[in-house]
């Protein structure tokens, strides 16, 4: 990809598609033990790009920037889709793989990721949209996401900047990722009080409504339509502890099932 490294000042640079990682309590990791644990991450990382077929961002001017505990990786934008699916999946399965193989002496490895698209000045990284990937990285909504990530077993938390879930998963450009894997939120960040955008937070193998509990930045649930069937009033009584059994009558939509029922179990015989 040619990408012009000296522009007039008035100039819009190239757009490129962007992707931060961060690892979790880098600095909390004994000095002797974080070179180490880098590395490790950068050779995750370098063998997941190489799985997804996409390219190499050190073959480009300026396309990778050492963040010390991460990295900001630049590509050419027409890989953005692949940069949401099958990165994130096949990047969260390697961490989890590495977690399986990892010595009780090192370190866990948790990541958050952001992905972001937007004109951008090489080689000097001029401009709004690395600013806006790393705040992306670095706000309570992604921060939060991680827990969530902690607590389902996964270890990667990853925010996508509005346009490129529009662009991505809401154009039909990723093949197993769809609107329901993500929740939609506000990506604030503590000492940046002038930054406020929308975005959609994603955690490998959770639904949105799964990550919602989490975040405190997340967008109000849209209502219901008013056509979606509701439990019906002869509704059988909890057969044990808190669940229950419901009889629908009607169509069901997921938002029905994902914000009202955690387990569902469908018994489709004829009564």
């Amino acid at each position: 990809m040619d990408v012009p490294l000296h522009a007039e000042p008035l100039d819009v640079p190239a757009e490129l598609a962007l992707v931060a990682i961060d690892m979790e309590k880098y600095s909390q990791i004994p000095e002797a033990k974080m070179a180490a644990a880098r590395c490790d991450v950068d050779d995750i990382v370098a063998t997941v790009l190489a799985e997804c077929q996409l390219p190499d961002p050190q073959e480009l001017p300026g396309g990778y920037k050492d963040s010390g505990d991460g990295a900001i990786l630049l590509f050419p934008p027409s890989v953005l889709a692949r940069l949401v699916d099958p990165l994130l999946g096949r990047l969260n399965a390697a961490l989890v793989r590495y977690e399986r193989q990892r010595l009780a002496s090192s370190p866990v490895l948790r990541l958050r990721a952001s992905v972001h698209i937007g004109p951008l000045s090489l080689p000097d990284h001029r401009g709004d949209a690395i600013n806006d990937t790393t705040r992306l990285l670095d706000s309570q909504a992604t921060r939060q996401a991680l827990s969530a990530a902690k607590d389902s077993g996964s270890f990667l938390a990853a925010a996508l900047s509005e346009i490129v879930y529009q662009r991505t998963v809401h154009a039909g450009r990723t093949q197993d990722l769809v609107p329901h894997h993500f929740l939609e939120a506000v990506a604030r960040v503590s000492d940046k009080p002038g930054f406020e955008q929308p975005c959609r937070i994603h955690v490998p193998g959770l639904t949105g409504p799964a990550v919602r509990p989490y975040v405190t930045d997340a967008a109000s649930p849209a209502a219901a339509p008013s056509s979606t069937a509701q439990p019906s009033d002869a509704s059988v009584p909890p057969v044990s502890g808190s669940g229950g059994t419901f009889q629908f009558h009607g169509q069901v939509s997921d938002a029905t099932i994902a914000n009202s029922i955690d387990i569902l179990r469908i018994d489709r015989r004829q009564r």
